[in-house]
């Protein structure tokens, strides 16, 4: 009897280790899923242009927002763009740090229609990546992007003239101040 309860509580205890590891890797696999298949608005990233241009036309609208906590300005410097598939256009955001603190800022995206993401790609972004401002500075971000021709090939998104591609800036972590530098030192007595 001892010997079956060791099994299940051996089984138990795998099951339980399966969970613990799915739920730690639950994440970034979710992030790599929404990358390669585009899914929930998730642009794909790219080396290179494409080889080719086509005639068919998209209205690519940029959107800023900024997390509540934020007393950041984030404009995109214009409002839409004309891109035809596979055509590399380059547009910028800018972004001021209207606090008399230094902030650190994240910006993460979405591109609606969903169904677009994994047409949409970027080439260069500044989407994940920290940035730091200084009290009124101001940073001039470009994104590099491209519709795929290869939605050419998607008969349902025939309809889609309209792609918005949004950002939103939401504070970062300040990093920690090392201990040695938090307390100051006492004076030396001169001798």
């Amino acid at each position: 009897m001892s010997r079956r309860h060791a099994t299940v509580a051996l089984c138990c205890l795998a099951f339980v280790g399966a969970m613990v590891g799915a739920a730690y890797a639950a994440v970034p696999l979710y992030n790599l899923f929404c990358k390669v298949t585009g899914y929930a608005g998730t642009t794909r990233q790219a080396l290179a242009a494409p080889g080719r241009v086509l005639d068919r036309s998209f209205e690519v609208r940029f959107d800023s927002n900024l997390n509540g906590a934020m007393p950041w300005k984030f404009t995109p410097e214009t409002t839409s763009v004309t891109v035809r598939a596979g055509e590399v256009k380059t547009v910028y955001y800018r972004v001021t740090n209207n606090s008399p603190e230094e902030m650190r800022g994240v910006a993460s995206y979405n591109v609606t229609p969903m169904e677009t993401g994994a047409f949409f790609s970027k080439i260069a972004c500044f989407c994940f990546s920290e940035q730091v401002l200084k009290p009124g500075e101001t940073l001039e971000l470009p994104v590099v992007f491209f519709v795929d021709p290869a939605i050419a090939e998607q008969k349902a998104l025939d309809d889609i003239r309209t792609i918005t591609l949004s950002y939103t800036f939401f504070p970062a972590k300040q990093p920690a101040t090392p201990v040695a530098a938090a307390t100051p030192k006492p004076d030396k007595p001169q001798l």
